[in-house]
């Protein structure tokens, strides 16, 4: 398989191989090897691999077992899932994809977007913190005397100031309910998470993150610049008008990047881009066709697993996938 040979999986198993304690387990760098076959061929549910794999010898050698005999039962497949997703295993390979073979170089462009990531969950419902919650008062101006309660800061001022690990801890990552127009201006709605992208010129992932489905689109693009920035070189972040904040353009700058973002009208008259960036901007569509690679062949349609860490391991394999076979396209 062409995807292992970039992974270099003996590199991040060490701490999932058996050390002589109790009953030794099944080869948990076999299993690895499965799971991205699966996320290879778009099987919707492990049982469709196991099948396959008993059935196709030279899959199955590929993986690691000779016999069909040898191929573990599903549930031992589930608790392999389960703990490479607790060591978030599928995210530390695919950063170390992304940093042998694109971290040297310069990269152009980084196109940013986010997309609705289905799931069989059940929502939960948001519970409003009692220390964002402000005491009420009657509207216009205040009395003489009166004391009026600063209003908490925003997230986006707060971001910029903080490290990438103080603004993970700070998104949510609970299933609930989210609503965005689509291509065609149509509001849509799911049941699930947002799932929201970095990717480069040649259609390669860099940077991921999964959110809460209501977790609005611009929360999480400082985030994943400094995600970015930690695991390639660029010059410039193309965005579109769901990121247009003052905020994040500062931040942008900040990085010396040159930030083109689609004008938001809701800020007044729109005013449009101008010729040069435009023609930049047009390569923003790459990150939209790494969304429809994800969902169409690598598995981002079909999940069957619950809770965010899973659903992000399983995301994660397909995108494993996705930028192996952009490298080699590269590097052939």
């Amino acid at each position: 398989m062409q995807v292992v040979s970039l992974m270099d999986l003996a590199r991040h198993m060490r701490e999932y191989l058996w050390i002589g304690i109790g009953r030794k387990r099944e080869d948990r760098v076999a299993i690895a090897k499965a799971f991205v076959a699966k996320a290879v061929y778009n099987f919707e549910t492990t049982k469709v691999l196991i099948e396959y794999l008993r059935g196709c010898k030279n899959l199955r050698r590929l993986c690691g077992w000779e016999s069909r005999g040898d191929i573990p039962s599903e549930s031992t497949f589930s608790r392999a899932f389960a703990e490479y997703a607790q060591g978030c295993l599928p995210q530390k390979i695919h950063e170390a994809m992304v940093k042998a073979y694109c971290g040297e170089k310069i990269v152009g462009h980084v196109s940013r977007d986010a997309t609705a990531i289905e799931t069989r969950e059940k929502a939960v419902k948001k519970q409003q913190e009692e220390a964002t919650v402000l005491p009420k008062r009657k509207r216009g101006r205040p009395r003489r005397g009166e004391e009026v309660a600063p209003k908490p800061p925003k997230r986006l001022d707060l971001q910029g100031g903080r490290r990438l690990e103080e603004n993970l801890k700070d998104l949510p990552y609970r299933c609930d309910v989210g609503t965005k127009k689509n291509s065609k201006g149509y509001k849509a709605t799911w049941r699930g998470y947002k799932l929201h992208i970095d990717c480069i010129d040649g259609d390669i992932p860099v940077s991921a993150l999964l959110t809460s489905a209501s977790l609005h689109d611009s929360q999480a693009a400082i985030p994943l610049m400094q995600m970015t920035s930690q695991r390639v070189t660029s010059l410039y972040d193309l965005m579109d008008a769901a990121y247009d904040a003052p905020q994040i353009s500062e931040f942008s700058e900040k990085l010396s990047h040159e930030p083109i973002i689609d004008p938001n009208p809701r800020r007044g008259e729109k005013i449009p881009l101008d010729p040069a960036k435009k023609v930049r901007f047009a390569q923003r569509s790459s990150v939209e066709r790494v969304n429809s690679y994800l969902k169409d062949n690598h598995g981002g349609s079909h999940i069957r697993v619950k809770g965010a860490s899973k659903v992000m391991a399983h995301l994660m394999f397909g995108f494993i996938v996705i930028t192996a076979n952009q490298l080699f396209g590269l590097l052939c």
